[in-house]
C-alpha cells in the first residue's frame, strides 16, 4: 500500500500537489504548519476545509518559536510589494526572497513530515515545490529535494522520500493542471496577508494572478469570493 504525508499551506502549488497525491496514493494524511506567519489564520481554514471536502487526515503543526525569527512573513515588517512587470526580474525577485524567507523553514517542515511518514509507516512526503519559485527559493529546487533524500537515507528507517510532483512545471503550468485535474482552488490561498480578499499587490498575489492570465482562465478562488457578495 502507498501511503503519503501531504504538506497542504493551502497555497496554488500545495493544493495542486494535494489533489496529485489524492488521486495516486491509497491513503494520505495532511499536515499544515502554524508558524505565526501572517495568513495563518486563512491558511488553516481553507486547509482544514479541503480536507474535510476530502475526507482526509489532516493535522496542525504549531511552531510557535518561529514567531520571534526575522522574515517579513513572520515579523511585524509587511512583505513587499511589487509591479507585475518586476516578476520577470531575477535581482528584485532575488531581493523579495529574502525578505519573506523564514530561516530553513522547508528543511523544518520536511524533517517533521519524515518523522510522520516513519512513525505511521508511511512512504512519501509530498510537496508543492515548483520549478518557478525554486528560481528565488533554493529549498524549492530539485537539488534541495535530492540532497534532503539523501539525508533521509540515514534519518529514517523505512526509506522515507520526498516527491515533488510539480518541480518542472511554473506557475501557468500549475494552474492549468489543477484545472484539468478537478484540484480545489476555490479554497487555495497564495496571498502573505490574510485579509477578507488577496491584496493582489504582494508577489504571490501577482505569480497567481499571471498564471490564470496567461491560461486565460478565471481564478477559482476570486470566483468563488465574488460570487459572495
Amino acid at each position: 500500500m502507498s501511503r503519503a504525508v501531504v504538506l497542504l499551506s493551502a497555497g496554488l502549488d500545495s493544493v495542486v500537489s494535494f489533489k496529485i497525491a489524492f488521486d495516486t496514493f491509497d491513503e494520505i494524511r495532511c499536515l499544515t504548519f502554524d508558524y505565526a506567519q501572517k495568513a495563518n489564520r486563512i491558511e488553516i481554514e481553507y486547509a482544514t476545509k479541503i480536507c474535510a471536502l476530502y475526507g482526509v487526515d489532516h493535522q496542525i503543526i504549531k511552531l510557535p518559536w518561529y514567531a520571534s525569527f526575522i522574515g517579513a512573513l513572520t515579523s511585524q515588517t509587511a512583505p513587499p510589494r511589487m509591479s507585475d512587470s518586476a516578476l520577470n526580474d531575477l535581482a528584485v525577485t532575488r531581493d523579495t526572497a529574502r525578505a519573506v524567507w523564514v530561516p530553513a523553514r522547508n528543511a523544518v517542515f520536511l524533517s517533521i513530515a519524515a518523522a510522520f511518514c516513519e512513525n505511521f509507516a508511511f512512504n512519501t512526503v509530498v510537496v508543492g515545490f515548483n520549478k518557478e519559485e525554486a528560481m528565488t527559493f533554493p529549498d524549492n529546487s530539485t537539488d534541495f529535494v535530492a540532497s534532503f533524500n539523501e539525508v533521509l537515507k540515514y534519518a529514517t528507517l523505512n526509506e522515507v522520500e520526498v516527491f515533488a510532483p510539480l518541480n518542472e512545471y511554473d506557475k501557468s503550468e500549475i494552474a492549468a493542471l489543477g484545472l484539468r485535474i478537478g484540484a480545489p482552488l476555490e479554497w487555495s490561498w497564495s496571498c502573505y496577508a490574510a485579509e477578507g480578499t488577496p491584496c493582489c499587490r504582494c508577489e504571490s498575489c501577482l505569480r497567481r494572478r499571471r498564471a490564470f492570465q496567461e491560461i486565460c482562465k478565471d481564478d477559482p478562488l476570486l470566483k468563488r469570493l465574488r460570487s459572495r457578495r
